[in-house]
This record gives C-alpha cells, sequence and structure tokens, in this order.
C-alpha cells in the first residue's frame, strides 16, 4: 500500500474535491500571482459574496487557501505546501504504479 493510504481521507480526497469546480479551479488561477480580498474577488468572478465564502469555505477546508483578516477584511492566498502534497500524490501513481497487462477472465461453466 501506499505511504499516502493513511493521509487520502484528511488531505487528499478534500483537495480533489475543491479542485472540481470550475468557479473554485477560477479562484485560484486568480490567487497563483498575488493574494486577494473576497470584495477583489466577487468583482472580478461577479458572484455575490455569500455564493463566493461558500467555495472560499471549501478551498480552506481542503487547505488549499490561507486567509488573514486585516481590518474588516479578509485576505485569501494559496497554501502552496498543500498543492506539493497533492501533486506528490499524483507523482506515485506515475513513479510507482505499473501497468500490467489485462488479466484473461473465463468463463463459468
Amino acid at each position: 500500500m501506499s505511504k499516502f493510504t493513511t493521509i487520502s481521507s484528511n488531505l487528499i480526497v478534500p483537495g480533489f474535491h475543491a479542485l472540481s469546480d470550475p468557479l473554485r479551479a477560477k479562484v485560484l488561477e486568480l490567487l497563483r500571482d498575488r493574494e486577494m480580498c473576497v470584495c477583489d474577488l466577487c468583482e472580478i468572478l461577479d458572484v455575490s459574496q455569500s455564493k463566493l465564502s461558500f467555495h472560499l469555505k471549501t478551498l480552506k477546508e481542503a487547505k488549499l487557501l490561507q486567509s488573514r483578516q486585516e481590518g474588516r477584511w479578509i485576505y485569501y492566498s494559496l497554501n502552496l505546501a498543500q498543492f506539493v502534497i497533492l501533486e506528490q500524490y499524483l507523482a506515485e501513481f506515475r513513479r510507482f504504479s505499473p501497468i500490467l497487462p489485462t488479466r484473461v477472465c473465463r468463463e463459468e461453466d
């Protein structure tokens, strides 16, 4: 078994779930260059703050984002360490998963 088996339910699965939504993917793309406040994200993405808050919560729970508060605004940035974990998880498939020939099935009598 892979060393990632025990952490997959805590780190890997929520990460890939969070990445599966187009709006959340757009948020991550916007945060690639710099941190941004919620108001800027709402304006650029043309979504309400309540809708965006739901998606930001999902990204934070997946540990893909980190946040900091400054006054009444919350600023979000990427948590690159979590992206490294997801990248290493995928790299394990490439490095250690041999592609075996298909086993021939026998018909039952």
